[in-house]
């Protein structure tokens, strides 16, 4: 897993005990539209040591630990429990809910030439010995776009995150709008406070997105 961290800079009440909102980078919404990226299986994956409630996660254990004796000799347990997201690698946000494992590996064989494979497993056609030597897969370079930044939103603006993840872009008419909306009075009851999201404040973020409409305050406060 990545060990990046990108911040943000919550706005709490501390008379309602609660985050009204946040100021986020570029960084920290790439990461959280990120998550909407993310396959099923690879976040079950992810929240495993964190416990999850429902079904899935006993889904997911019944592939893991099946016998690879019930598994059709062309398919491979993993190309359901690892999937790799749907997007391209120059897309990955500085912190990624990723595990080293869903990169590609290719592998040929120690002998021969010519022939490659994604499974291990498999035989050279020429000499039948197994393809055991890993190879290192490099990406091809990102296509040129008008902006070179990577990612998915634009970085010269900075973003509102509410404390249910809707995210718009921030302007002093808005943080204004969103004072009157939650009927904040005392404005020295507010305080701010910068949050960094290491891997494990993600997974969390990620666990509690999936059960509250309070997230940031689940999670920070």
């Amino acid at each position: 897993m990545s060990n990046s961290k990108v911040s943000m800079k919550l706005l709490i009440d501390t008379k309602g005990k609660r985050v009204l909102f946040a100021e986020a980078g570029k960084d920290c919404v790439d990461f959280l539209f990120h998550i909407l990226s993310l396959p099923v299986a690879t976040i079950i994956g992810l929240l495993k040591a964190q416990g999850m409630v429902g079904s899935l996660p006993n889904l997911y254990k019944s592939l893991e630990t099946l016998n690879d004796t019930y598994i059709l000799p062309d398919q491979k347990k993993d190309t359901y429990l690892k999937p790799l997201p749907p997007i391209s690698s120059s897309s990955v946000p500085l912190l990624a809910l990723t595990d080293d494992q869903l990169q590609k590996k290719f592998y040929r064989c120690s002998h021969c030439v010519g022939y490659v494979s994604d499974d291990p497993r498999a035989a050279c056609p020429a000499c039948r010995k197994l393809f055991t030597t890993a190879l290192t897969y490099v990406a091809p370079p990102a296509v040129e776009v008008a902006s070179e930044e990577g990612g998915l939103v634009k970085g010269v603006v900075t973003y509102m995150v509410m404390d249910d993840l809707m995210i718009k872009p921030m302007s002093t008419i808005s943080s204004i709008a969103m004072l009157n909306k939650f009927n904040v009075k005392e404005v020295g009851a507010l305080e701010e406070k910068v949050v960094t999201l290491g891997m494990n404040e993600a997974v969390k973020l990620l666990k509690t997105s999936l059960q509250s409409k309070k997230v940031l305050t689940d999670v920070f406060f």
